[in-house]
């Protein structure tokens, strides 16, 4: 049976702090990965050949090495390269914004080369710059295209934050890992930890199942 003392006796101090901060940390991370991810998205299909050079080489490489490599070179490399330290909670979510853009910039792209190329070509022939067709024309449909996607990678997310409790990120698993160690009571302490999750999680997945259900109607 689980001791549901561990989480109201740590409720407000703990859980409910890494809870709220693994929420901050979700939309910080979502906002600049999805801003990053487009950027890479449309290097990789731009007609300047060192623009699709960068965005493959960052896609490959980002999605070839772990997160938490990703985090320890923002949290321990800094420091010792560039002589810049940051705290775990911006560490973690610069290296949680960098690794999900890798896998939001292939999705985008997905949906940008699924757009019939004869709009970019009626776009540029009307006079639009390549990047104001991109802007106006073609990422606009590509994004309506890939958002159950979107909202898969959002999910990850969530779930990839509890990453930072290995770098004292102030996340939900870091709160656990500190209630763990006072109460020496770690499978009840981490269990109830996933149920945070779960109210995180269960309703996003409902949601990008609702959203694919009707962009699936409309279609």
């Amino acid at each position: 049976m689980l001791d549901f003392s561990i989480l109201t006796n740590y409720l407000n101090e703990y859980y409910l702090k890494g809870f709220i901060n693994t929420i901050g940390i979700s939309i910080i991370a979502l906002v600049a990965s999805f801003i990053l991810g487009t950027i890479i998205s449309v290097f990789r299909i731009a007609p300047i050949r060192p623009l699709n050079w960068i965005g493959a080489i960052y896609v490959e490489f980002i999605r070839n090495i772990p997160l938490l490599l990703i985090a320890f070179i923002f949290f321990f490399g800094l420091p010792q390269l560039l002589g810049i330290t940051l705290n775990g909670f911006i560490s973690g979510t610069i290296a949680l914004s960098v690794y999900t853009a890798a896998f939001i910039a292939e999705a985008i792209r997905a949906g940008i080369l699924s757009i019939p190329k004869g709009q970019t070509e009626a776009a540029r022939s009307s006079g639009l710059t390549y990047i104001q067709t991109m802007r106006y024309i073609i990422l606009p449909q590509a994004i309506k295209l890939v958002i159950p996607p979107l909202g898969n990678q959002f999910i990850n997310l969530v779930k990839n934050s509890s990453i930072l409790g290995v770098i004292s990120g102030f996340d939900l698993m870091y709160y656990g890992d500190l209630v763990a160690s006072d109460s020496f009571a770690t499978f009840d302490t981490y269990i109830f930890v996933g149920m945070f999750y779960l109210v995180l999680t269960v309703p996003l997945t409902l949601g990008v199942n609702y959203l694919e259900r009707k962009l699936a109607r409309s279609r």
